[in-house]
């Protein structure tokens, strides 16, 4: 499926209901796009959904999907999908990004992100759901690498998998720096490394956000906290590699005043400013 011309730019955030009527009186300049869980604004109406038509009418948006799984046993939700095509047409987003994980199975939702096996076998059955998600969507999606605790089962390092899924599945990539800073730290490997085997040319965007630090060898992915600066250097480091790519900030947890979050976007735009200026 061909790549179609990216709408976004610059530094992102994602849309939370706590400060809405805030940037829909007055969208901030340093925000270049935003970013949504579909699942959360679909049918959603009255005051909510007037705002958030008002935003989608000035600003670029991107959908981050939460409960597809992409990789569990579970037959695909085409009913969603459907619909989740017809939302992404009225608001005129052209992205949808996933999960490169599980999150239920017959039974129902998990409410978490459970990391795939990393087998050959995993490979070939989630490239094929990913293939048939775009099939029905029209168009290519991202998926980004999730951060995870255990690997039950590995056959292969988690970027062959991540890099096998990618080129068998002939999606994009949402490139989360958070999550190969915690894995790093996590499964003991290099994270730069890592992310010199990520192939550039599929890199849909990236993604920041903050972790709490359990141990000093245990962190967990939790978006409920600001940026550290050991994850602020790899966000420059993976700049470095891949040029200015568009990078949202992530908070879902804990969430502070606007003024703070724009803050952190502004930390990542000096990044980026800085790496087109050493261009």
């Amino acid at each position: 499926m061909p790549h179609a011309p990216s709408p976004l730019q610059n530094a992102g955030l994602g849309l939370r209901r706590a400060f809405i009527e805030e940037l829909a009186a007055a969208p901030p300049a340093n925000v270049g796009f935003y970013e949504i869980a579909p699942e959360n604004w679909m049918h959603v109406g009255g005051k909510a959904g007037k705002l958030f038509r008002s935003l989608t009418e000035r600003c670029p948006f991107v959908c981050h999907g939460l409960c597809l799984s992409v990789g569990g046993p579970a037959p695909l939700d085409e009913v969603f999908l459907r619909q989740l095509k017809a939302f992404m047409a009225e608001h005129r987003i052209a992205l949808y990004s996933e999960h490169l994980s599980y999150c239920g199975d017959d039974a129902g939702h998990l409410y978490d992100l459970m990391p795939l096996p990393f087998t050959e076998e995993a490979v070939h059955y989630t490239a094929g759901r990913i293939r048939r998600v775009q099939d029905i969507l029209e168009r290519r999606i991202a998926m980004e690498n999730i951060s995870y605790y255990a690997a039950p089962g590995q056959e292969m390092a988690e970027i062959d998998f991540l890099n096998a899924v990618l080129a068998e599945a002939d999606c994009d990539l949402l490139l989360d720096v958070n999550n190969v800073y915690v894995n790093s730290v996590n499964h003991r490997y290099d994270a730069a490394a890592f992310l010199d085997a990520v192939p550039a040319q599929r890199i849909a965007y990236l993604h920041i956000a903050g972790h709490y630090v359990e141990a000093e060898d245990f962190l967990v992915d939790t978006h409920g906290a600001p940026i550290v600066n050991p994850v602020w250097r790899l966000l420059d480091r993976t700049f470095d590699r891949f040029g200015p790519c568009p990078t949202l900030l992530e908070r879902d947890f804990n969430i502070p005043p606007l003024a703070e979050l724009l803050a952190e976007v502004d930390g990542i735009r000096d990044l980026q400013q800085r790496r087109k200026q050493a261009a």
